[in-house]
């Protein structure tokens, strides 16, 4: 009798099992630092792009390897050398419910290139976004274009009904610290919504059941809290985290001594470099050529990658690295470190005994930041120049180097064209400054060299392939050979991850949820 009743209740509890839905998966990972805001045009910042990227959606987006492919575009073509027709797709709802069209489309780029936006830079090249029906728009550039849309894989969109609900027709503006309905909330056709936001403690999204792709994820939920360092590492470990956005070099070996964890790692687009302020002034060290080039062989990235980064970094000669369009490896190979030729120099330039200067450095927005520019400092120190660190959170830094009167000498700067091209790299950092034009948004130390200009202008406009890169590398060597900046290295992307979860690490450092899957 005890027999039969155990095997009636065995299968009982298996067709119980059968019929109850499956198990729900979430996904729990940390970052260092919150993401800024949940306004897509906010800041063009790697994270918060990778962030909301997960809610709101481009037109073209980058996949597996980061190959352009359709997204709330379906197809394109170059209709004129100026113009671009984009056929948008159908059936695609925002997550209120709201239809896109072709008039989210316009309002999203008026929002993008309006006030407010730090997104504008990056659409400097196109004239207007004309609607043509329901389905199809134009995009207009101000000179011919052979990559728009490469350009606009950034460029997420929004409804323009919802905005308008909410009050967010523009964007909040970062430099004065503003926030808005748009920072805490979202509306966009992605795969996730956002359930619950509480700045710097956690952020919930779900998924989004109405999405238009076919979903490659099996997430129900995802939990991200910020949590930094050994801490982060400590709950990973302890099986409360299944996943570190950024693992400091120094715990790594953790990571690695764990059965239940591991690190996933690879070559990362973005450049690290320091710049210099030489604005005009009656006596700026670093308007003088042997200055910077001083500061660059002084500076040992042999040693800030072995000691600081522990093996995680690549040394770089140019402002971009491998995987981006232009980059040259003949022309990468860094001066060597020779603190006997940076004093010369300095002598030359009529600083033998050198001089005092301030320096500028973030200490949560790049891997190792405020350790390398601690380096930076004790190395200068050794031919005679003495800089005072000012390391802060990203978030007052960023502010502090996008006022119009930044004057720090010395300022770290990392950077990886959105475009995949090198233009972008050259335009933003050493463009001479034009505000109207967005040129030169990037270039905090107002750098400028008329020859650099003229030779942008003609990339910007050359539709043939080998001539373009061509003057690519021509712009590269000649913003090398001024010294304009002292480029350090390529980080190494390093995450961790619980072997239960499975992910794609992409190269410009972006975390796609829609291919993580959780066993």
């Amino acid at each position: 009798m005890k027999t039969q009743v155990a095997r009636s209740l065995a299968a009982v509890m298996a067709l119980i099992a059968l019929a109850a839905p499956a198990a729900a998966k979430t996904l729990r990972w940390s970052n260092e630092q919150d993401v800024f805001s949940l306004d897509p045009y906010a800041r063009q910042e790697t994270f918060l792009l990778s962030f909301v990227s997960n809610i709101y959606e481009p037109l073209v987006r980058r996949g597996r390897d980061l190959r352009l492919e359709p997204a709330l575009a379906t197809s394109w073509t170059q209709a004129a050398p100026d113009r671009w027709r984009f056929s948008l797709r159908r059936g695609v709802h925002f997550q209120d419910g709201g239809a896109f069209t072709a008039d989210d489309v316009v309002f999203s780029f008026a929002r993008a290139r309006g006030p407010g936006s730090n997104l504008a830079h990056a659409l400097a090249g196109l004239r207007d976004v004309i609607k043509v029906d329901d389905f199809t728009v134009d995009i207009r550039t101000f000179e011919p274009d052979a990559i728009l849309p490469q350009e606009i894989a950034v460029w997420d969109m929004m409804s323009a009904k919802w905005c308008a609900e909410n009050g967010v027709e523009e964007p909040a503006d970062p430099q004065r610290a503003e926030d808005s309905f748009a920072s805490y909330h979202a509306d966009g056709t992605g795969p996730f919504m956002v359930e619950t936001r509480r700045p710097d403690v956690q952020t919930v999204l779900v998924a989004n059941p109405q999405w238009w792709d076919r979903p490659e994820h099996n997430l129900d939920r995802v939990v991200f809290r910020p949590m930094a360092g050994a801490n982060a590492v400590a709950a990973l470990l302890g099986g409360n985290l299944d996943m570190l956005y950024s693992v400091p070099p120094a715990l790594t070996d953790r990571v690695q001594r764990s059965r239940n964890a591991r690190l996933v790692q690879g070559p990362e687009l973005r450049t690290i470099l320091l710049g210099f302020n030489m604005r005009a002034e009656e006596r700026n060290p670093f308007r003088d050529k042997r200055v910077r080039r001083a500061f660059y062989q002084a500076i040992d990235e042999d040693t800030i990658k072995t000691k600081v980064m522990r093996g995680f970094a690549t040394p770089a000669a140019l402002l971009v690295g491998p995987g981006v369009n232009g980059f040259d490896p003949a022309l990468n190979e860094r001066l060597p470190h020779d603190p006997g030729t940076a004093k010369r120099l300095l002598a030359e330039a009529g600083y033998a005994g050198g001089f005092a200067a301030e320096m500028d450095c973030p200490t949560d927005r790049y891997v190792n930041d405020e350790a390398i520019c601690d380096a930076v400092v004790a190395m200068l120190a050794k031919i005679g120049v003495k800089l005072r660190l000012d390391a802060q959170p990203r978030g007052k830094y960023f502010q502090k180097l996008l006022l119009p009167d930044f004057r720090s000498s010395v300022f770290m700067i990392g950077w990886a064209p959105a475009t995949y091209d090198a233009l972008n790299a050259l335009v933003n950092l050493a463009a001479t400054r034009n505000r109207e034009a967005h040129q030169g948004d990037a270039n905090f130390g107002g750098y400028s060299n008329p020859e650099l200009d003229a030779l942008l202008a003609r990339i910007a406009t050359e539709t043939d392939e080998g001539r373009r890169l061509a003057l690519l590398h021509e712009a590269l060597a000649l913003v090398r050979d001024d010294f304009a900046f002292v480029p350090l290295h390529q980080q190494q992307v390093v995450w961790a991850a619980r072997s239960t979860v499975e992910l794609v690490q992409e190269a410009d450092g972006s975390f796609p949820l829609r291919y993580v899957r959780v066993n």
